[in-house]
């Protein structure tokens, strides 16, 4: 699974890169959730959520669908979400409580990259 979560995630890199205005504050993050499940999570600026969802959620839908025909493709299942950083950040405070109880969704497995500049 560890190949197509990395092509998943230059994909996701690629994409996201050419959408957005503010590289340097965009994280890409990725969470094994099962053994056949990957989460993806794209934080950014708010701005570029906007413009990377797009109107009525069009381009984030598209790239949904790439994303999920990429995972069915390698057999596996991906999903993306795209957060502001003060999402993520209220996200992160929301489960600080549940850290030692396991919640679906919830993964230790989780690696965060930096930013999705190279």
């Amino acid at each position: 699974m560890q190949e197509a979560t990395d092509q998943i995630h230059k994909f996701l890199q690629f994409i996201t890169l050419q959408f957005i205005q503010r590289p340097q504050d965009a994280q890409l993050k990725v969470a094994e959730v099962a053994e056949d499940h990957v989460r993806f999570r794209i934080v950014l600026h708010h701005t570029d959520v906007a413009i990377l969802i797009g109107r009525n959620g069009f381009t984030a839908s598209a790239i949904r669908n790439v994303l999920k025909a990429a995972a069915i493709k390698h057999g596996i299942t991906a999903t993306l979400q795209i957060l502001s950083h003060e999402e993520e950040k209220q996200r992160a405070e929301n489960a600080a409580p549940f850290q030692d109880e396991h919640h679906e969704g919830d993964s230790a497995d989780e690696t965060d990259d930096e930013a999705l500049e190279d």
